[in-house]
């Protein structure tokens, strides 16, 4: 699982990064945290377009959708594309196929089960480095506004051995693409047959993780801030550091 995201990234930087240009830059707001359920808008570079990054909101409502209902409804159930099955689930298997992305971020969040507690946790690259997390996108639009709704999923794999001593209930990770996979990821001439290859955990070694405070389990907090990322020590025997 991955619903909570660090994507305090400035427009410079995510251009520089993907050599592309970030377009409605107007209403992007970088954030210390990002939630799934509040369905954020968030930068993506899609396949088909490597020269643009463009703003989905979380959640991918499926091109196929009728009914607004029915939109509302499936958004809150693909925050997350299992690696396993993407290909094969109706809500994400044309996606697969023509609409892949890439999600950067600068790190994302997890829980770790310690006796009746989950530990809150920050994960990020041991060089702070941007993470390109692979993800699916759609277009949908209402069938009685006529407004486009642009969402996107995040595929997640197995955990790598670090992910797994953290994420250590269903011990899940998402995506994470070197620059080599971001470009086979996006790139609509790679064939079908060769992506699963870039669905392998990423290595532990490029990560770091610390904890952090139990200010992120509050709802009624502003978790906007570099607060939310410093490292926090629970003094607890069996957790992972």
């Amino acid at each position: 699982m991955c619903f909570s995201v660090n994507v305090n990234l400035v427009k410079e930087e995510l251009e520089k990064r993907f050599g592309a240009t970030l377009i409605d830059h107007d209403k992007y707001r970088p954030s210390y945290y990002y939630h799934a359920f509040s369905l954020p808008e968030l930068p993506a570079v899609c396949s088909g377009m490597p020269d643009t990054i463009r703003l989905l909101n979380w959640g991918l409502i499926p091109s196929w959708v009728k009914t607004t209902e029915e939109a509302n409804t499936i958004r809150f159930k693909t925050f997350n594309a299992r690696a396993e099955s993407v290909d094969e689930k109706p809500s994400f298997s044309s996606s697969y196929k023509l609409k892949r992305c890439l999600i950067p971020v600068r790190g994302f969040f997890e829980w770790q089960s310690s006796g009746k507690q989950k530990l809150p946790w920050y994960i990020y690259h041991n060089d702070n480095e941007i993470l390109s997390i692979a993800g699916l996108y759609d277009e949908w639009v209402c069938n009685t506004t006529g407004e486009v709704f642009n969402t996107f999923s995040i595929i997640t794999t197995e955990a790598n051995d670090l992910m797994a001593e953290i994420h250590n209930s269903a011990k899940r990770m998402p995506v994470i693409l070197d620059k080599s996979g971001e470009k086979e990821w996006i790139s609509l001439s790679t064939p079908l047959s060769d992506l699963g290859k870039l669905f392998k955990p990423c290595p532990s070694e490029i990560l770091k993780a610390h904890s952090v405070s139990p200010l992120i389990n509050n709802k009624k907090a502003n978790r906007n801030t570099p607060d939310i990322i410093k490292p926090f020590n629970y003094s607890i025997d069996n957790m992972l550091f």
